[in-house]
């Protein structure tokens, strides 16, 4: 056993003495939270110095349960030295325990601080804080009602194995038929398709999916987006990585789907105009979540396969019986419908085509799509081309021209799905393909020259999609075909924007994922009017500055 040093025996000493008798423990904080063990409140140990003369809490610590007994001499240095406000610097003149050892272990510590240092059964002032504790936790809803947890976790299980988000995106929306208590239907949209977040909402109303999703789009400082997020009124499940796992939220890259299945936690609760975000379910809510989500489980696996193999949600209707407990009562049976609404889907699709003024700024960037795209030139076939301009999930520019020749000649970049969607989105913002252009750069230093190949918006901003070697056979060949294909349609063209770039279909993608077809037309590096571009080399470093 350590005494304390001569040094820190000195400084304490000089602080004035009381005729105060305090209380010390250390007591389990798990204890209060042993009727609900989802909640994820901290574990450990609690130490407690409280001053009884006054009622007050001098110094309070939470501690892993590992710790020794001497973080309760570390806590109790600080109860005198600086003890929570409005206490005072102060020596006890007694202090109380009520474990022995900790008893032994403060006497020979404290040595010749004048302190006398008791055994006592009881403490009543901390036993009073700590009934206090309990009663307030206890008086807290629990997250899940416990006839259900079980339930409502095992149905979030299958939801994550079946994974509908994979074929079905956040605009395909289906409408549940419920009929219990205060809720007649739900309409489920789905999150996962981007990689970002997953999960299930279930709006208690159209109008308010619809509201959330018009706001999302009109807004774009993140105060009103928070604000628009707010005021939806839905149930919801979504998943997260259990706490222990090692996603990083902070990498763009991180995908939850490629954590193993016990890291991935579900997160039940509501949100509403008034109340906000709660991340708990009563009784009520329980019963439908559930029975929402079996229904859908039983859905997804009779029609998922339909589903995925359609370019576009079809119409489709069923209805199922799902069983669930009420207290100590036999089951009760829910008779709830299913049905898609493709029309909704093409609606809230519609919501999203929005463009913005041209910029008569010039500008020239090499950040519309990431370096591992995969690019080629190539041809679409009318017919492929006709799917496309139906697909109602796929965005499409259309340009009004006479379709000649084998099909249509294009650009096309495939990369992964969010990137994907991100370039669409911003080429929507800046109006659209204006033009596809090749024009001859250079690298000096490298002495390497280039045939880049160009992206021009609506925005009057120039993107570099590829640059490709000036020389190499294999381009020049492609480069050739592309001019042959471009006379027959009088230079019209399209630039396709697909995902799947690190799939089976990379470098061929199927048409589920053409996600974009933007019909435009060719300029020659003479009506661009740039030049040849250079490759300009910066302080930090080369920087793409064709």
């Amino acid at each position: 056993m350590s005494n304390l040093p001569t040094n820190t025996l000195r400084r304490l000493k000089k602080i004035p003495q009381t005729s105060s008798v305090w209380e010390g423990d250390r007591r389990s904080l798990t204890a209060l939270n042993n009727d609900e063990p989802d909640r994820g409140s901290e574990g450990g140990d609690c130490i407690l110095w409280v001053d009884g003369s006054e009622g007050m809490v001098r110094a309070m610590e939470v501690i892993s349960p590992e710790i020794g007994v001497e973080a309760i001499a570390r806590t109790l240095l600080r109860a005198i030295e600086s003890p929570q406000s409005p206490g005072r610097p102060a020596r006890p003149k007694k202090i109380v325990v009520r474990d022995r050892e900790v008893q032994f272990f403060l006497r020979g510590a404290l040595q010749n601080l004048d302190i006398a240092i008791d055994y006592v059964p009881e403490l009543p002032i901390i036993d009073e804080l700590f009934r206090s504790f309990s009663e307030f936790q206890n008086a807290r809803p629990p997250r899940l009602p416990p006839q259900y947890a079980k339930l409502l976790r095992e149905v979030a299980e299958e939801i994550w194995e079946l994974a509908p988000w994979e074929y079905l995106e956040d605009c395909d929306i289906l409408a549940l038929e419920v009929n219990y208590g205060d809720i007649e239907t739900l309409y489920v949209s789905l999150l996962g398709m981007l990689e970002q977040e997953y999960g299930v909402l279930l709006y208690r109303s159209l109008s308010s999916l619809k509201r959330f999703r018009a706001s999302a789009i009109e807004q774009e400082s993140m105060e009103a987006l928070e604000s628009a997020f707010l005021s939806q009124d839905c149930l919801f499940l979504n998943y997260e990585a259990d706490e222990d796992s090692d996603f990083d939220l902070d990498d763009e890259d991180a995908n939850l789907a490629d954590l193993p299945s016990d890291e991935i936690m579900p997160v039940f609760g509501s949100l509403h105009p008034y109340e906000g975000l709660r991340t708990f379910l009563d009784e009520e809510e329980a019963i439908v979540v559930y029975s929402a989500l079996k229904t859908l489980v039983r859905f997804f696996e009779e029609y998922g396969d339909i589903m995925e193999d359609e370019e576009r949600i079809p119409a489709l209707n069923e209805r199922y019986s799902i069983e669930f407990p009420i207290g100590d009562s036999p089951s009760k049976t829910l008779d709830i419908g299913v049905t898609t609404l493709p029309e909704l889907t093409d609606e809230l699709l519609d919501m999203g085509e929005e463009e913005e003024d041209d910029d008569d700024t010039p500008e020239i960037r090499d950040d519309l799509f990431p370096d591992n795209s995969f690019v080629s030139i190539g041809l679409l076939p009318w017919s492929t081309v006709t799917k496309i301009r139906a697909n109602p999930r796929a965005y499409n520019q259309p340009r009004d021209f006479p379709e000649e020749g084998e099909g249509l000649p294009i650009i096309l970049i495939q990369t992964s799905r969010p990137k994907a969607k991100e370039a669409i989105a911003r080429i929507q913002n800046e109006g659209g393909v204006e033009a596809i252009a090749f024009t001859p750069g250079e690298d000096p230093l490298a002495e390497n020259l280039y045939d880049l190949g160009l992206v021009k918006t609506g925005a009057d901003v120039l993107y570099v999609f590829s640059e490709f070697i000036a020389d190499d056979i294999t381009h020049l060949r492609a480069k050739k075909s592309w001019e042959r294909r471009l006379e027959k349609t009088k230079g019209h063209c399209g630039l396709v924007i697909a995902m799947g770039v690190t799939g089976a279909s990379r470098g061929d993608p199927k048409l589920k994922d053409m996600l974009a077809l933007f019909e435009t037309r060719v300029l020659d590096s003479e009506e661009l009017g740039i030049g040849t571009l250079q490759l300009i080399p910066q302080m930090m470093g080369f920087e793409m500055d064709w």
